[in-house]
């Protein structure tokens, strides 16, 4: 359910943008995701990090967007958030020699260090290909085609490429946690 929550903001856009116009999607986009925020805060006394940078970059590149009546803006928005979520895996790995991906599922799983690297540089590596492709279709097709890739189409792949994941680290399971997992679904 919270994760039904989260896409709810990019459903009213998508709504509001076949309805009207990428400027109204866009202050609808702005606004639901400040209540979104609003009822995680009240609700659990806190913000995750994510979706205050998420909200943070819709604000600005949103507010050019509405400001300057330039759709431009919002269409780097997408890429942005990627090449940070991107960034923010490699320096994670890299910098600190502590995958971020093993820190939010290691509690779940135990794996093999090599194991969690590929599969956070796999990560880091598909969201900077996101955000590339983003520029690419928001500059080089029309802007409704844009609005489906950003709403079907990223999602699509991120769902494709979450479920490789899982296959990939349900492939390196030691056979205890294999074996629990299937007790769980009889």
């Amino acid at each position: 359910m919270k994760q039904f929550f989260e896409f709810i903001p990019l459903i009213i856009f998508f709504a509001i943008y076949k309805m009207q116009d990428i400027y109204a999607a866009t202050l609808a986009l702005i606004i639901s995701t400040a209540v979104l925020l609003a009822i995680s805060y009240l609700k659990n006394k806190k913000v995750e990090k994510m979706h205050l940078i998420s909200f943070v970059l819709i604000l600005v590149f949103g507010g050019l967007t509405l400001i300057l009546r330039d759709d431009d803006f919002i269409k780097w928005k997408p890429t942005v958030i990627n090449w940070i979520f991107g960034l923010v895996l490699l320096v994670s790995q890299f910098v600190f020699g502590s995958p971020l991906i093993k820190k939010m599922l290691g509690k779940e799983m135990t794996l093999p260090d090599n194991v969690w690297s590929k599969v956070n540089v796999s990560w880091a590596l598909f969201f900077i290909a996101c955000g590339t492709l983003n520029l690419y279709i928001a500059f080089s097709f029309s802007e409704e085609f844009w609005v489906n890739f950003k709403v079907f189409g990223l999602l699509g792949l991120t769902l494709v490429f979450t479920v490789g994941t899982v296959v990939y680290l349900y492939k390196h399971l030691p056979k205890e946690q294999k074996e629990s997992l299937t007790e769980k679904k009889d």
